[in-house]
């Protein structure tokens, strides 16, 4: 059987590392390439055309969310594993409606990668299983689809109402970066970012950014 090429999309080149090493030890999968930036990871991609992308949530010019989202409108037969430090249940509900089919945490990528890679190769869909049961219960509860943009079971009708972007824009806020920093990270202008958060205000009904972060707490968006 022809072995799988793989595609790594990730910034740390240690942890890039890592990846190959767990790749080349299971002879039904090949490594394609690499990128560090996701410019870069889609023209690899375009170039390579491998079976599977393990693509890093956090990319420096570009959320990798983001690029999944343009990996699968390009490339929509390959399969994608999006690796991150992050839990929540928004961030992996934003991954599969982006395109991927695939979570694993880095905390434990070494153990999970090459099963989760083994799962999408196939054709199936991966959660890592540290990811908590409540957090993949609320992930069943969305509606399927990577147009989908309403969040089901979040708590919150409100918050239910923002749209994908917005949900986006928001989550940033609230970790606190800047609105240029936002900027960059999407390929958006500071005028965009500022009227989604103008937006996200609105439509939630708060006065400001501390009350944002205050019911991003409260609805478990972040810690």
């Amino acid at each position: 059987m022809t072995a799988k090429r793989i595609l790594i999309i990730d910034d740390h080149p240690l942890f890039r590392e890592g990846l190959k090493t767990i790749i080349r030890r299971n002879p039904g999968f090949e490594l394609a390439g690499e990128a560090g930036t996701a410019q870069e990871g889609l023209r690899e991609a375009q170039r390579l055309h491998p079976e599977v992308s393990v693509v890093d949530i956090s990319l420096p010019d570009k959320s990798g969310i983001q690029l999944v989202r343009e990996l699968a409108a390009v490339l929509p037969e390959m399969r994608i594993i999006m690796v991150s430090m992050h839990t929540k249940v928004d961030y992996i509900v934003e991954a599969f409606q982006a395109g991927a089919t695939g979570y694993v945490t880095k905390d434990s990528a070494s153990e999970n990668l090459m099963t989760g890679l083994m799962a999408v190769a196939k054709g199936e869909f991966y959660l890592d299983p540290s990811i908590s049961r409540e957090v993949a219960k609320r992930l069943l509860e969305f509606p399927g689809g990577r147009d989908q943009g309403t969040l089901a079971g979040g708590g919150s009708a409100a918050y239910d109402s923002l749209t994908p972007r917005e949900r986006e824009v928001m989550r940033l806020v609230c970790e606190g970066m800047y609105t240029k920093e936002i900027a960059d990270m999407l390929s958006i202008s500071i005028k965009t970012v500022e009227h989604h958060r103008a937006s996200v205000l609105k439509k939630i009904g708060l006065q400001n950014t501390v009350e944002l972060v205050r019911y991003a707490v409260k609805i478990g968006l972040i810690d």
